[in-house]
């Protein structure tokens, strides 16, 4: 068992650009163009001290999607790849808390990016409206891993958190969709054995 700690940092002309789901109450008699324009901010997850962040799951399965696209297998496992282990054998430790030169980045600091969509959220379709989702040009953070599977080495890792950051991507419009968003560099990558003892902490 291991823990690994990587550093990422935005990819310039890639901005991050959050979807979330939310359920902020509508006023009364309120247009659902009104709605859009008050709420967009709210599509951003953040932490309990108001700090944006990129969702844990973004990254979990992000490396699984990695893992499926590059297609490599681990010797003797008969032909598998890597995509169940990074399934069942890696945890990310907890969402990722942005940064802009070292400055914490809130809702407040997001800009507006209005795009025509379906408004069910699914692409395609003839019906189109108006939605507005917050959109972060430069960012950085830091990912916190538990690697639970021995297989997982630090080469694996590197190799597969760096194509994540170059072809799968986080959040909306990412390349994994289609788009353009989300794309980002290693900056560093820490890596020590844990001890059982240690991760029950």
């Amino acid at each position: 068992m291991h823990h690994c700690s990587i550093v990422v940092r935005s990819i310039p002309g890639s901005p991050y650009s959050s979807s979330r789901r939310h359920e902020t109450p509508w006023l009364d008699r309120e247009t659902a163009d009104a709605y859009d324009l008050r709420t967009w901010p709210e599509y951003c997850t953040t932490n309990k001290e108001g700090q944006v962040c990129i969702p844990a799951m973004a990254f979990k399965q992000g490396m699984s999607q990695a893992a499926f696209k590059l297609g490599e297998k681990p010797k003797g496992r008969r032909g598998a790849t890597y995509k169940g282990f990074f399934e069942s054998g890696l945890l990310v430790d907890g969402d990722v808390a942005i940064f802009c030169d070292g400055k914490p980045l809130t809702k407040k600091d997001a800009e507006m990016v209005a795009i025509y969509a379906n408004p069910s959220g699914q692409r395609g379709g003839s019906k189109q409206v108006l939605k507005r989702y917050p959109v972060f040009h430069k960012w950085e953070g830091t990912v916190e891993l538990t690697v639970l599977d021995d297989i997982l080495e630090q080469a694996v890792i590197d190799a597969h958190a760096r194509a994540l950051g170059m072809i799968v991507g986080v959040g909306r419009f990412r390349p994994e969709k289609g788009g353009t968003n989300g794309r980002f560099s290693i900056i560093k990558l820490q890596w020590k054995r844990l001890e059982l003892a240690q991760a029950a902490e």
